[in-house]
């Protein structure tokens, strides 16, 4: 068995023509994060390095979470630029063995769907020679690194949508996208599987958790997904996203059936792994919010704790839209 190395350099061209060195190293994890990135005095870069790296993960075939990789570059791009995506992404896996590069290896390339693993293009004008470039006419996904056809078809992705209510004129219907590739070996830590980009860490592992425990309702759904959680506005309070949440992950999963129009939700629970539906806070106001934005073929899910609370214009009114609407306490029952 060969011996997995230590630290992996792959080199990148930045906008004003200098040569940047991305490195990836490799040590234990001991309870770290799975990935850390570092760029002199831009933790913002930092961040978005580690977004990148992760969502780029989403379509690998084994999940492996034991070591930790930390992840720099020797000069700081632009706050704006993206070229270097490539060059982090290719170091991430050579350092964990999933592609050997040739020394001295280059790259440019970026993508608004590493979860996909889709490269959209590059900028570099003058990248040196042999270097390996994003989009058309040169490298369009990162399966064919390694000569095998494009595994976005195998990724599964759903939406539904949740109130957002602020008593204001922003008011709005979110949504809520999962994406899941299936596993093809056993997984670690479920919670490592799930990649939440753009939100707070609070958020992030309520994200986490409530997909494990209803995952964990499911009898036999842990251990076998990658899974990529995408939110259409990143700054929200509260937990009435959950019952959407769930709801997309099982209709990614094939759990559920696939309304004709929108699946609309709101509700949480303390007890997922229970498969339990609770209230949340706003009854009236996001009811008159969902009523106000319904269309046809929507399906509507609301806490069975709201039932005796709803005015009694509410259903008939989404079915003069031509929406349906539940009660529900026990997802798996709608």
């Amino acid at each position: 068995m060969n011996r997995l190395p230590d630290s992996a350099d792959c080199r990148t061209v930045l906008a004003d023509g200098a040569i940047a060195t991305v490195t990836a190293t490799r040590r234990a994890r001991a309870g770290r994060a799975d990935v850390k990135c570092g760029v002199a005095g831009d933790p913002v870069l930092a961040e978005r390095m580690q977004q990148v790296v992760r969502l780029a993960r989403h379509t690998e075939a084994r999940l492996d979470s034991r070591d930790q990789v930390v992840i720099s570059i020797d000069r700081v791009p632009g706050r704006h630029e993206r070229d270097w995506e490539l060059a982090a992404v290719l170091a991430d896996r050579m350092v964990r063995g999933l592609w050997q590069g040739a020394p001295g290896v280059a790259a440019n390339g970026w993508s608004g769907q590493w979860q996909l693993g889709r490269i959209d293009g590059h900028d570099a004008s003058a990248a040196p020679a042999g270097a390996i470039l994003g989009g058309a006419g040169g490298l369009t996904h990162l399966a064919g690194l390694n000569g095998q056809p494009d595994s976005a078809a195998c990724v599964a992705s759903a939406r539904a949508w949740f109130p957002l209510h602020s008593g204001g004129i922003n008011d709005s219907l979110c949504w809520v996208e999962v994406s899941v590739h299936p596993l093809t070996g056993p997984a670690g830590d479920e919670e490592d599987s799930i990649a939440v980009p753009g939100l707070d860490l609070a958020l992030q592992l309520a994200v986490r958790q409530a997909l494990c425990g209803a995952r964990h309702f499911d009898g036999r759904a842990l251990g076998r997904w990658r899974t990529v959680v995408c939110f259409g506005q990143s700054r929200f309070q509260g937990n009435s996203f959950e019952l959407a949440l769930v709801m997309a992950d099982r209709i990614a999963r094939g759990r559920e059936f696939v309304p004709r129009g929108r699946l609309i939700a709101s509700g949480s629970s303390l007890a997922w792994h229970a498969g339990r539906v609770e209230a949340v806070e706003g009854c009236e106001p996001k009811c008159a919010l969902i009523a106000q934005q319904a269309t046809v073929g929507d399906r509507i899910l609301l806490p069975k704790a709201w039932e005796t609370a709803l005015r009694p214009e509410f259903a008939p009114g989404l079915v003069e839209k031509g929406a349906s609407m539940a009660c529900i306490d026990r997802i798996g029952i709608i």
